[in-house]
Parts: structure tokens; C-alpha cells; sequence
């Protein structure tokens, strides 16, 4: 059965490939691992499915799987850097991404998989959708490899809360369910999905059932190139199917959402200055903001501005900006103190009335005004309506973890962090979580734990002014001395003006022994009253 794609034929009873008729050397190898990748270019090929049909089951090294995909890619004029018909997915495996037809005597057609399956129909057969103008994307019917008709209701039960969690994302335009579920046993391609419902993204995925286990996988692609963005498997125990329901799809949720802004902040960088709209310029300045240091808070807070002036009801920018302002104020880095907590206060009052249904804009907004306007109480409230709006938002988890921690609900306040941890395990803002697990063990009396989590926050983020100065308290409170001294030192290179007094102006304590426990060990430490 020959296959067909960008000039080139596969030939698998004549065992050649040729292009446009010309016969293209390669060997035994390399031609058996071109025709695993070509037949099967719904899925990801891992190692273990190389070595079974290209190797007979043999181990062999990297070095070779890698050689002879190399040697692939050169015989269809691919590369490794370009990876235009073979991809490499991170971690799991190769994939086909070229357009595979089967050549029959000059009929072409789309390759079986398994067993003939219906194309899935054109819902716009004459036009391409535009895009939105903002990330789209779509969740398909996840593919029930068990056998067993139960897991097909989990399989679409799993997506439907995938598919309503995502809608909870105000910055997202999801594909509604229905629309998702008309591919629901149709063997299609990503790229033509994307056309058709005109969407940047498609989420697909697998159920497969192994006793009394389900695994989930996931793989997001970019449909306006086949790239694949991301990639994870979920398990679980079947004991309460629902509830495993439910873990999965926040597990999926939580996972993907930083990778649509990631590829979103990748895309937007890319576009021409003077092409830019607020969300390009909201999305730019995010990309700052995630790293922490002054610098790059400098560069975003403008952007956040001109967001703001591209569009005056951008709540989430109002958010951003506010809370850019509460970065500088918690790291010394104000110039005039007085008037940019006004205009950070401002600006939060703006984001949470513009947003009141945006989780975002309340969550940034809400923790702005809990440290610039001292309320904490109105600041909780704030992120615990965020976290009703969207429960997958991870921010919102950790930054009410901080304000409760500061509140004195030390246990609460660890339970929120860990959770935050559990949606966004490879969040680019952990280190906010290390402060957050930092300040809840110290007003707990766990000063060693206090120290070691101070200790990774600034491990990530040096400049980081918090995390300085528990430290040299947990330090001394634990008769560390030596090592108090020298986190001291580290402080006041910091903030030279930080002194024992200001402490309640610095940050917003609630229970007074708190806020003495902390005074104590920095004078301790040598902190200036």
C-alpha cells in the first residue's frame, strides 16, 4: 500500500521510496522507521514502539534512535531544526506531521487506521474561519482505546469538564461542546480542525483502562502550524470515577492554560511593533512580569499602560498594572512611595469593578489592594470570588494562600499553596509560591521549614526582598547566627532602608504576634530599629 506526501511515494510491498518518480537511496532500517511514522500519523511514536517494529525488541542507544531518525528526515528533506514532516515530542516520542495520502493507481486517499473510519464533515466547506482575536481553541472526543463502553462515557465525561473549565477562562475562546463532539469516531487532522471551527488550538487525547486503572493522555497542537505544544499523561484510580473525573480535568486544565500563554507570548513576540494590539501588548508585558526582577517590571508596567490606553476596559491590564505597582513597593524598589501606591490603589479599584466576572482581574487586583490598601479581609474575598469564577487559576490559589498566611491562617494558607502547586507544577512564577510557603511555615513556628522554602524562593529569584528577610529571622529564631548574619547582609544590600519599625508599613500583618514573632527575629538578625 503506497503512501503519498510531498512528492515523495512510500512503497511498502516494493519497499522504495521514490520522489516524483526517482528512487531515493535508504536502508532497511531507516525505511522500516519511515513507514512506522508515515502509517501512523494520528499518534506519537514513543521509543518503546521503535524499538518493537524497527528493532525486533532489541535495546539500543539513543544515539542510534536518534541517527536514524536524522537519516529519515534526510531522505525526505526534513532536518532537526526545521522538523517539517517529523516532529520530536518532548520526552515521548516522534511523530508524522506531513499531509499522508494513499496512492491507489492514482487515487488517493486518506491512510485506514485500524479500520475505515468516516472523514469528519466540513462544517464551512467553502470559507476558512477567522481566527478570534484572542487564543481559541477546541477539545475533540477523546479516544477510548479500552474496548470497555464505560470508559467511553468517562472519556466524554472527562472532556465535558475540560471543555467547561476552559470556558472559565475569559482571555479563551473555547469551541462549544456540541460543535467538539461531531468528531466523535472520525479519524481527522488537527490543522483541518483548526480551519474548520477556526481555532489557533486543538486539545485531543486517549482513555485506555488497565485494571483498576485509567491513563489519561493529552497532547495540545498549534492547528495553524501541526506544532505540538505540549504532552502529559494522567492516572488514576477508578475507586470513585467521578472524583478521578474531576481530578483529571483540572489536572489538564491546570497544565495546558500556562502553555496556551506561553505559545500566546511567543506568538505575540513575534509580531511587528507596529502591528500590535492591547492583548499583544498585555500579553508582551506578561512575559516580564513572570520573571520577577526590577527590570523587567519596569519594562512591563508601560506595556500594561498602553494596553490600557488601546482599550480602557482591559480589567486584567488594570490588574497587571496594579500589581506591578505592589512588586515595587514589597521589593524597595518605589521612588515615590506615596504617590504610586495611590496609582497602584487606582488602578486595582479599576480592575476588580471593570472584572467583576474576570478571574484574573480580580486575583491581581484583589492581592494589589490587600497589600497597597492594607485590606486583606476585602482581599481574600476578592480571590476566593477568582477562584469560584475560575477554579484551574493557579494565581489565585497562591496569592490567597500569601494574603491568608498573612491573615495568621498558617494551615489554610499551605493547603491553597499546594494546591496552586498541583495545577501549575512548572509555573514560571513558583518562586511566589516558595515566599507564600516561606511566610506560612514562619507564622506557624516552623522556622527550619521557613528557611528551606526561603531559601528555594531566592535561589530563583535573588532579588527578592521577602524571602530575604525571613530568612534571616527564621535563622535566628532557630540560634543559626552565623547563617542570620550573613542572610542580613544579603538584606540590607537589598533595602538598606528596611528597619525593624517599618515593618507594618512593609507588609500588611495581621495578628499582632505575628508581626512581633517577625520584629524579634530581625533585630535578632541585626536589622536597625
Amino acid at each position: 500500500m503506497p503512501f503519498a506526501f510531498e512528492g515523495y511515494v512510500l512503497d511498502q510491498e516494493r519497499r522504495e521510496l521514490t520522489l516524483r518518480g526517482q528512487n531515493v537511496a535508504v536502508g532497511p532500517q531507516v525505511f522500516d522507521l519511515l513507514l512506522l511514522l508515515v502509517s501512523n500519523p494520528d499518534r506519537v511514536i514513543s521509543k518503546d514502539d521503535l524499538l518493537e517494529a524497527v528493532w525486533s525488541g532489541r535495546i539500543v542507544s539513543e544515539s542510534t534512535i536518534t541517527s536514524h531518525i536524522n537519516a529519515v528526515r534526510k531522505a525526505i528533506g526534513d532536518t532537526g531544526e526545521e522538523q517539517r514532516l517529523v516532529r520530536t515530542v518532548a520526552r515521548k516520542g516522534y511523530r508524522f506531521v506531513g499531509q499522508v495520502k494513499v496512492d491507489n493507481g492514482g487515487e488517493a486517499r486518506p491512510p485506514d487506521i485500524d479500520e475505515p473510519s468516516p472523514v469528519a464533515p466540513k462544517l464551512m466547506p467553502s470559507s476558512t474561519l477567522v481566527l478570534p482575536d484572542k487564543p481559541s481553541i477546541t477539545v475533540l472526543p477523546f479516544h477510548n482505546l479500552s474496548g470497555d463502553p464505560e470508559q467511553e462515557y468517562f472519556a466524554d465525561g472527562v472532556v465535558e469538564d475540560i471543555i467547561a473549565a476552559l470556558s472559565r477562562i475569559r482571555w479563551l475562546f473555547v469551541i462549544a461542546r456540541n460543535s467538539s463532539f461531531t468528531y466523535k469516531g472520525r479519524t481527522v487532522d488537527a490543522q483541518g480542525v483548526g480551519q474548520e471551527l477556526g481555532v489557533r488550538y486543538v486539545l485531543e487525547g486517549s482513555v485506555r483502562k488497565c485494571a483498576n486503572k485509567v491513563r489519561i493522555t493529552g497532547q495540545l497542537i498549534d492547528a495553524t502550524s501541526g506544532t505540538h505544544i505540549w504532552a502529559e499523561r494522567f492516572e488514576g484510580q477508578l475507586d470513585d470515577i467521578f472524583e478521578l473525573q474531576d481530578q483529571i480535568a483540572e489536572s489538564v486544565v491546570g497544565a495546558i492554560a500556562p502553555q496556551l500563554e506561553r505559545a500566546e507570548i511567543e506568538r505575540a513576540k513575534r509580531k511587528p511593533t507596529e502591528s500590535l494590539d492591547a492583548y499583544d501588548y498585555y500579553l508582551r508585558a506578561m512575559a516580564k512580569l513572570h520573571s520577577g526582577s526590577r527590570e523587567a517590571i519596569e519594562q512591563a508596567l508601560p506595556m500594561f499602560y498602553t494596553a490600557i490606553e488601546l482599550d480602557p476596559e482591559f480589567a486584567s491590564a488594570y490588574g497587571m498594572a496594579a500589581w506591578c505597582h505592589f512588586w515595587r513597593k514589597l521589593n524597595g524598589w518605589m521612588t515615590d512611595r506615596t504617590a504610586e501606591i495611590a496609582e497602584g490603589i487606582r488602578l486595582a479599584r479599576l480592575a476588580v469593578t471593570l472584572g467583576r466576572d474576570d478571574a484574573v482581574a480580580l486575583t491581581r487586583g484583589g492581592h494589589a489592594l490587600g497589600h497597597l490598601a492594607g485590606d486583606v479581609d476585602g482581599a481574600i474575598a476578592l480571590l476566593d470570588r477568582a477562584r469560584l469564577l475560575n477554579p484551574n487559576l493557579a494565581p489565585a490559589w497562591y496569592l490567597g494562600g500569601i494574603l491568608r498566611a498573612l491573615r495568621g491562617e498558617t494551615d489554610a494558607a499551605i493547603e491553597n499553596l499546594n494546591h496552586a502547586v498541583r495545577l501549575s507544577p512548572l509555573d514560571p512564577e513558583m518562586f511566589r509560591m516558595q515566599v507564600g510557603m516561606a511566610l506560612a511555615h514562619f507564622f506557624a513556628g516552623r522556622f527550619d521549614a521557613a528557611a528551606q522554602w526561603a531559601e528555594k524562593a531566592l535561589g530563583n529569584l535573588p532579588s527578592l526582598l521577602a524571602p530575604a528577610a525571613l530568612l534571616a529571622a527564621s535563622h535566628a529564631l532557630s540560634g543559626r547566627m552565623d547563617k542570620a548574619k550573613l542572610a542580613m547582609q544579603h538584606l540590607q544590600e537589598l533595602d538598606p532602608s528596611l528597619r525593624v519599625s517599618n515593618l507594618k508599613d512593609w507588609l500588611p500583618i495581621q495578628r499582632p504576634e505575628d508581626l512581633a514573632r517577625f520584629a524579634d527575629g530581625l533585630r535578632l538578625a541585626g536589622l536597625p530599629e
